[in-house]
């Protein structure tokens, strides 16, 4: 087919032709381009009753502890490094695929640099673990003076841990207060903040928690309240929601789904 001159063209049609190639231009910058975004997508999960890394990440010291049965998984994604290229391929890819979401930047990642992504995730981490045993020893009526509690988990940071590290301990101390078992054997996972009154928070990137929790063989799934919606968007068949938003309400859901009696559901 011979070259059409622009000239050769009316008025509008050359300008509609400008503008087509402006916006393939465009199109193909945007391609190439980095964007603000993070793609995240399931994450690892772990047993806080059992070992990470070779070490146990829940150690009690000061009281006697029970032999646990069952997990209690926590759960995380894994997000695109902070210093990560993501282009608009990965973008759109994202936005299609029910195991992968894309998320501004600064919704994953809080500070400039890498060190400072990793400090503040630690101290968060931290905090967490501090929490987390205040609310547990506070509800079993112990003294942290009396008990020590060592929390680890490798290469996990931020605040999401916190309700599974409360119920673990309540697990490893007291059980379901009966002489049993706070998982009944099952494998539990969840995720959620927790204060040292035991009040539990939102985390964010439940949907993508629960295919973890699923995928590492859970059945039951903690999650909080405020974030049930979430949670059933993408909700893996096969997994039961349980929302709460203290430990105590947690404990009664798992003692309740023993015993046959009234389970909070989203």
């Amino acid at each position: 087919m011979p070259a059409v001159s622009l000239r050769a063209l009316s008025p509008r049609a050359r300008i509609l032709a400008i503008c087509t190639a402006l916006v393939v231009v465009l199109l193909a910058v945007a391609a190439l381009a980095p964007l603000p975004f993070t793609v995240a997508q399931p994450g690892t999960t772990v047993n806080v009753l059992g070992a990470d890394g070779g070490k146990q990440v829940i150690t009690i010291s000061g009281s006697d502890t029970r032999k646990t049965k069952g997990q209690l998984r926590m759960t995380t994604i894994a997000a695109t490094g902070p210093d990560a290229t993501v282009r608009l391929g990965d973008v759109l890819s994202g936005w299609f695929r029910t195991d992968r979401a894309v998320l501004p930047r600064e919704a994953v990642y809080v500070g400039d640099t890498t060190e400072e992504i990793q400090q503040h995730n630690a101290d968060e981490m931290r905090k967490s673990q501090n929490t987390a045993t205040s609310a547990a020893l506070g509800y079993l009526h112990k003294s942290p003076g009396d008990v020590k509690v060592k929390l680890r988990l490798a290469d996990v940071g931020g605040p999401s841990a916190g309700l599974l590290f409360s119920l673990g301990i309540v697990n490893k101390l007291d059980g379901d207060g009966r002489g049993g078992d706070l998982t009944g054997g099952r494998t539990i996972a969840g995720t959620g903040t927790i204060d040292a009154r035991g009040e539990v928070g939102a985390v964010g990137g439940v949907p993508l928690k629960t295919q973890a929790a699923k995928r590492d063989g859970a059945t039951v799934f903690l999650v909080p309240k405020a974030e049930c919606k979430d949670a059933e968007a993408e909700q893996p068949k096969g997994l039961r929601l349980i929302p709460v938003t203290t430990l105590d309400g947690a404990v009664k859901a798992l003692n309740n789904l023993q015993s046959g009696g009234a389970v909070p559901h989203c």
